[in-house]
């Protein structure tokens, strides 16, 4: 599904917009696809985001599933609401490889009241060979009804 085909948020003009400033931003995160309640993001391989020993940091994959499960909730309500994470759990399987982008998978399973679940995974080229799997709740903030 493309950008802006029956949705009223367009997460790609969003993630996109070269005016945008912050950590994602400086980690290079970007738009790659999206669904009803799922969106792709991506992260190019960065020497910036590698540990000591030449793995792939923990902060940068946490952001990207952070950032692609927050915005799975965007996509199923159709809009952008303010939120916080309440609890994402980040089970790191196996270390990124060098030079590979990493894209961050996050689908909302659903909401209940003020609260969203969601699901995510980051991976390097192989949906089935992931780098990390998320699970987590957000909380729609004040004022975000």
């Amino acid at each position: 599904m493309g950008a802006s085909e029956g949705l009223g948020f367009d997460p790609a003009r969003f993630l996109n917009d070269e005016r945008r400033v912050g950590h994602a931003t400086m980690l290079g995160i970007r738009y790659v696809r999206h669904g009803k309640k799922w969106i792709e993001l991506s992260m190019p391989f960065s020497l910036a985001s590698l540990d000591a020993d030449g793995t792939a940091a923990f902060g940068p994959i946490a952001t990207l599933l952070d950032m692609a499960t927050g915005f799975s909730i965007w996509m199923l309500g159709d809009s952008f609401r303010p939120q916080a994470t309440l609890d994402l759990r980040i089970d790191r399987l196996r270390d990124a490889r060098a030079g590979r982008p990493l894209i961050g998978r996050g689908e909302c399973l659903g909401v209940a009241g003020d609260v969203a679940f969601v699901r995510g995974i980051a991976h390097d080229g192989d949906l089935s060979d992931p780098v990390a799997l998320a699970a987590g709740s957000f909380m729609m903030t004040a004022g975000s009804k």
